[in-house]
């Protein structure tokens, strides 16, 4: 199987990004954001997904964290799009049911090609350290455009914020990997169409 790494690198006049993904990675992560928050939330993205990432974000965060949020969400979908290539021999579909602590957490995808996002979690603090929460929403929804995927993300239990979004993170982590694993039955695409 050919390897299935990416590089995308991104440069506006409000953020700079260079990001590297291995799909078939270890779970190792370098993230450098300036957002102490969300470099947690990706170093357990790639730990329980088992991608490699290497991520630095250079952004106006004396403004806000609002671009640099998106605009990694923008760059991590590319690089997830850009790995997966022509998705022969993968499952497709992926979900996870993910327990931390009080909070359940469901996601489920499908690298249809087609993109659409249902987030449906409720956060009752306006931050968590330097992340706006309603800036979770947004980053998964950059994800899930970007990488012409289907997303859905859904908060069954909880109610501590910081476990709702690891929670998150994680169950997408979780189905992501199931969504893009070769499965030796699957000759081509999974698909009836014969493309994604």
């Amino acid at each position: 199987m050919e390897k299935r790494i990416s590089t995308i690198k991104r440069t506006t006049k409000e953020t700079e990004i260079i990001l590297s993904l291995n799909v078939d990675g270890t779970g190792v992560c370098r993230c450098e954001t300036g957002i102490g928050f969300l470099d947690h939330m990706i170093e357990g993205f790639a730990r329980h997904g088992l991608f490699d990432i290497d991520l630095i974000c250079k952004g106006d965060l004396q403004v806000d964290s609002h671009h640099c949020i998106e605009d990694i969400g923008i760059v991590l979908g590319e690089a997830i799009k850009e790995a997966v290539g022509d998705k022969k021999g993968i499952s497709r579909y992926g979900s996870s049911l993910l327990p931390m602590d009080e909070a359940l957490i469901l996601c489920a995808i499908d690298l249809s090609g087609r993109p659409y996002f249902a987030y449906d979690a409720k956060f009752t603090v306006p931050k968590l350290g330097m992340l706006d929460t309603e800036m979770i929403h947004d980053f998964f929804y950059a994800v899930s455009y970007s990488a012409a995927m289907n997303l859905h993300i859904k908060q069954l239990e909880g109610v501590n914020n910081h476990h709702i979004a690891e929670g998150s993170f994680k169950a997408f982590a979780k189905a992501l990997d199931i969504a893009t694993m070769y499965d030796r039955r699957i000759t081509g695409i999974m698909s009836t169409k014969g493309v994604l």
